[in-house]
């Protein structure tokens, strides 16, 4: 696809496209919440292509901080009532255009930041006022390996996916 070339930044919502959308707390109040492996190590070869990333969600969690940090998300937005605003100001502060940048999301909220955002991907399981504005609809479902399958799909169509890989296992071994 030509538009995934051009892609420099890759932003997503958090509940439904990080995680399944679940919320559990426990009989403490703690939240919970569950992320996919499978994206974890999706964002890891988008960093070590060199793309930036950025998560834009409504709710604030520690679980999500935690997550981030741990798969060195730098631009984490937590609680943040106008994503679109918050999209805008990451792509002016990171100089990525609105050709270079991609939104991944799945419900309703996410359609201010889908305005800003050159590239629209939808998972599997959006709501279907999301899926119609996609230019790309996973296979797979938020929480799911969605997020892995965008940047795979993205990265293969750049001509960057061996690269990344190889960047990857090459950090695991400790190689340069």
């Amino acid at each position: 696809m030509p538009l995934f070339q051009t892609i420099r930044l890759i932003a997503m919502d958090c509940d439904g496209v990080l995680t399944d959308g679940s919320i559990t707390y426990t009989e403490r109040g703690d939240e919970i919440k569950t992320f996919d492996v499978a994206d974890g190590l999706g964002l890891a070869l988008a960093r070590r292509a060199g793309l930036k990333l950025a998560v834009v969600t409504g709710r604030k969690s520690e679980a999500l901080t935690r997550r981030a940090r741990e798969l060195g998300i730098e631009d984490c937005h937590q609680a943040v009532s106008d994503k679109a605003e918050c999209l805008r100001s990451l792509m002016t502060r990171l100089g990525a255009s609105a050709d270079e940048t991609a939104y991944i999301a799945d419900d309703l909220n996410d359609l201010p930041a889908y305005s800003v955002a050159g590239f629209r991907i939808a998972v599997a399981n959006a709501a279907p006022e999301i899926q119609a504005e996609a230019h790309y609809i996973t296979q797979r479902a938020g929480g799911r390996g969605a997020v892995r399958e965008a940047i795979e799909t993205i990265l293969k169509a750049q001509s960057r996916w061996q690269e990344a890989v190889r960047l990857y296992l090459a950090g695991l071994s400790g190689q340069p």
